[in-house]
């Protein structure tokens, strides 16, 4: 298969056991598409009760979008790779592309998202600050539904 101009990113991934090949599958695809926009709706009803729960269901919604992705082409991270590999192998295909901004909207909600989980525990989420970062996952679903 060609990942275009992302394939040596893609073959090291999948070298270095963070991906790994499987048959492309619409219907799983899809699944991970449709938990995506559960999610997202998900996200939306908790910013005032559970604002850092929001942030990171949104996040999970802009990841399963992208493993969505990825699914299609017959590609899945693996437990070693987890949520970096998925970055990579769509940042490495897609973020140059028109419209590609999307996914580096993602990294940024994955790296803010870690800083909510592990750095800054406790810290609190602005309420804009998540309502950003929900108003950047409604593209990233947008992108993958065509």
């Amino acid at each position: 298969m060609s990942w275009g101009h992302g394939k040596p990113e893609i073959e090291r991934l999948l070298r270095d056991r963070e991906l790994e090949r499987v048959s492309p599958d619409a219907d799983a695809a899809l699944q991970f598409l449709e938990t995506a926009k559960r999610h997202l709706k998900s996200a939306q009803l908790l910013t005032e009760s559970d604002p850092e729960a929001a942030y990171s269901t949104a996040y999970d919604a802009a990841r399963k979008a992208c493993a969505s992705l990825l699914e299609t082409q017959g590609l899945r991270s693996t437990s070693r790779g987890g949520h970096i590999a998925v970055r990579d192998a769509v940042m490495a295909q897609f973020e140059s592309l028109p419209g590609g901004e999307v996914f580096r909207s993602f990294d940024r909600l994955r790296r803010r998202r870690n800083d909510l989980e592990y750095v800054a525990a406790g810290e609190g989420i602005d309420p804009a600050e998540l309502e950003e970062a929900i108003s950047r996952v409604t593209p990233l679903l947008t992108s993958l539904r065509r």
